[in-house]
């Protein structure tokens, strides 16, 4: 079956394309007046397995909501063009955060997208370090692939620790799990035990709450490991413990960089020594200005254009992700 890539993120689609050894299939994107748009192929996808890559993350071009709509008619589009299959490559899937109803009435806003996705006739899905793996692969009634980035970042930083002693410490409870499987990879890299550690964290109505850190951290490099950076308030908060309670350094991971209103002046705070992202969206490092000189990107299109090889070729994507 032919395979076919598409882009909606260009820069990233190129990458992608380049470490498959292919060039991006041609599509054309046109907008209208009344904010109306338009998106197909230039050519013909008809029996092709063909895959639809990017991120629906908001931007200063386009909301989440453009980019949402953009991705779900361009699968319905290659679906009517005949494409034998169809699969969405999101590194950044939006709406995943909210997968349960912590207040009376909330809506389940991950399964309503699994829900449309499925509606215009998608195949597969695949993302990159979704909020809450389970509720991802629940919320979906067709295969849901989930990628995980920890081998990226055991790989950047296990080059610069050296005999450093090291400790891994999610900034929240609900990402203890997350947190242990990088530091599992960590520990295969150095050859030597890696601590490990987390925060409290209670929200509600948008204000957080919660400062008891618990694990050694005391004259230990602190990696604090999240899924996402918004405003970075979540961040700061555990590196301030951290460093209170001893740590030599405090460096973050984590796969998204989305960098929403406050972030400059969270991850600019002198209790942070790096930052360290994926390009999983576009424009990470424009978005970022005061503390720009810590931040480090990792670059996930080889490990995405893997994935898409495997996943043409019928192979294995857990293989891809063991430590």
């Amino acid at each position: 079956m032919p395979l076919s890539l598409f882009s909606l993120d260009p820069a990233l689609g190129a990458r992608v394309a380049g470490s498959l050894g292919i060039s991006l299939s041609r599509h054309e994107e046109r907008d209208f007046e009344d904010g109306e748009h338009k998106l197909r192929p230039l050519e013909s996808v008809r029996g092709h397995d063909a895959y639809v890559l990017g991120s629906l993350n908001g931007d200063g071009a386009r909301s989440v909501n453009d980019h949402l709509v953009r991705m779900l008619f361009f699968v319905g589009g290659l679906k009517d063009a005949a494409a034998a299959r169809v699969t969405a490559v999101i590194p950044y899937l939006c709406y995943s955060r909210k997968d349960r109803r912590t207040k009376s009435r909330d809506p389940l806003s991950t399964r309503y997208v699994a829900q449309v996705f499925e509606a215009v006739g998608l195949n597969r899905v695949v993302t990159l370090d979704v909020h809450n793996p389970a509720a991802y692969q629940n919320a979906f009634r067709i295969q849901a692939e989930h990628l995980e980035a920890r081998k990226l970042f055991a790989d950047h930083f296990a080059h610069g620790l050296g005999d450093e002693l090291v400790a891994v410490v999610s900034p929240d409870v609900g990402g203890v799990k997350r947190a242990e499987a990088f530091r599992e990879a960590l520990e295969l890299r150095l050859c030597r035990p890696v601590g490990r550690g987390f925060m409290e964290k209670y929200r509600s109505a948008g204000v957080v709450s919660g400062e008891r850190l618990v694990g050694e951290v005391a004259d230990r490099v602190v990696i604090l490991v999240d899924d996402l950076i918004s405003s970075g308030g979540t961040l700061r908060r555990a590196a301030t413990a951290c460093r209170e309670a001893g740590a030599r350094a405090v460096h973050a991971a984590a796969t998204h960089g989305l960098f929403s209103e406050g972030a400059d002046d969270n991850l600019a705070d002198v209790s942070l020594d790096q930052v360290v992202i994926t390009d999983s969206v576009s424009g990470a490092r424009e978005r970022l200005q005061a503390a720009g000189d810590k931040l480090r990107v990792v670059d996930v299109a080889p490990f995405l254009a893997e994935a898409i090889r495997r996943m043409h070729e019928d192979g294995s994507l857990a293989a891809l992700m063991e430590p």
